[in-house]
């Protein structure tokens, strides 16, 4: 089986100089349990005199990041955090919920250090597995697909599929590769 990683960043905006302040990654390989990363960029490497303040509250940026909740030790520098991340996902399928916004933003950061983004090509939205699972399941005798109107809402799709993710975990780099993979699982009928 291709290495496949579930990925999801936290940023400081929707805009295309946006940085990420939180990478979450989940690599999975053929004979290995799955393995979870984590990383919080310096706020020094972010640039937050551009970011915007809605995309910093969508991520709940001034509670979880550790510069603001005096835990300097869980922090990496941003040129780390890209060499690390390179690493893990070379030649990889990239799994996400839009997973060209994350592959976006890291691949913009790895060239500013100099990094060759190196993941595989094809990118895989776990949003459009779901929507192609559910149709297949819920699809008419006389061919006419349920209605899953655009833009689809991954809150939405997880529901009609089962899965619930916490609060707690929603808006976290990590939480949010862990809820891709959920639906990556169901709707591939991937069994772990």
């Amino acid at each position: 089986m291709t290495r496949i990683v579930f990925i999801d960043t936290e940023t400081t905006s929707l805009r295309p100089d946006r940085r990420a302040w939180e990478v979450g990654l989940i690599v999975r390989e053929t004979g290995w349990d799955d393995r979870e990363h984590q990383w919080f960029i310096r706020s020094e490497d972010l640039d937050l005199g551009n970011a915007d303040v809605i995309s910093l509250n969508i991520g709940r940026f001034y509670e979880r990041h550790p510069s603001f909740r005096g835990m300097v030790n869980r922090l990496a520098s941003e040129a780390e955090v890209m060499a690390a991340v390179e690493k893990l996902t070379r030649g990889a399928h990239l799994v996400g919920a839009v997973p060209n916004f994350d592959a976006e933003v890291l691949g913009a950061r790895m060239r500013a250090h100099g990094i060759c983004p190196s993941w595989h090509y094809h990118l895989i939205d776990v949003e459009a597995l779901a929507v192609g699972y559910l149709r297949a399941l819920d699809a008419a005798p006389d061919g006419n697909d349920p209605d899953i109107p655009l833009p689809w809402k991954s809150d939405d799709l997880s529901a009609a599929l089962g899965i619930e993710v916490s609060d707690e975990d929603r808006h976290t780099a990590l939480g949010d590769a862990k809820w891709a993979r959920a639906i990556y699982d169901k709707a591939a009928g991937h069994v772990r």
